[in-house]
């Protein structure tokens, strides 16, 4: 399988229609101990994705990465909206003017986005926040990557992997940041929207290349 612009297209179509799919269920996630809408931002946003990649076909997949970034900004309320379009622009640096992706620029990529989205919320792991998902998820990326035997769908799948069992192991956590950090003690119990809907974007990634 290679990662070239048509993969990058395909991903961030199986985005929009996991967004959709699970929408009313982020948006339970997030009414339990947020605004409510975070499943209902997240599709708009991806949505707009959709729109804007049928305007004009980008010509790498830094470039379809790009447009995620400024649509997601412009589009997505909330915190959600810096943040993600914040990944995605830290990751379409790093992927560049490249035309497909190895194995070790796309775990690179990975870590930019979850740098991106440390710099941008300044959370940290454990703190019930979607970085609960990017770093486990940026972390088995690079080990994949490591491996010489390594390919760029286990890469992807090592990240999707990891990303799902943080999101999972957000549950009992107590939110220190975010809108969630104001119910204290009662945000255990919970699990977190962004990590979440984190996870079903690298899903989405491993579907895209399977």
């Amino acid at each position: 399988m290679v990662l070239d612009v048509n993969w990058a297209v395909r991903w961030l179509t199986l985005c929009a229609q996991a967004m959709a799919e699970h929408r009313v269920w982020l948006i339970e996630l997030d009414r339990a101990i947020g605004d409510s809408d975070h499943g209902e931002n997240m599709d708009r946003g991806f949505q707009a994705v959709l729109e804007k990649l049928a305007e004009a076909q980008p010509e790498t997949p830094g470039a379809a990465l790009k447009l995620t970034a400024m649509t997601l900004m412009s589009k997505v309320g909330g915190a959600a909206g810096p943040l993600y379009g914040t990944a995605f622009l830290r990751a379409s640096t790093a992927l560049g003017d490249a035309a497909e992706i190895d194995p070790g620029r796309l775990a690179d990529a990975l870590v930019a986005a979850r740098d991106g989205i440390v710099a941008r919320g300044k959370a940290e792991s454990g703190d019930k926040t979607m970085v609960d998902a990017w770093t486990p998820a940026a972390e088995a990326a690079q080990a994949a990557a490591a491996d010489g035997t390594g390919t760029v769908l286990g890469v992807l799948v090592a990240a999707a992997e990891a990303a799902e069992a943080g999101a999972v192991a957000t549950d009992p956590l107590v939110a220190r940041k975010g809108r969630a950090s104001y119910l204290g003690e009662r945000s255990a119990g919970h699990r977190d929207p962004g990590a979440a809907s984190s996870a079903l974007i690298l899903r989405a990634a491993v579907g895209a290349a399977a």
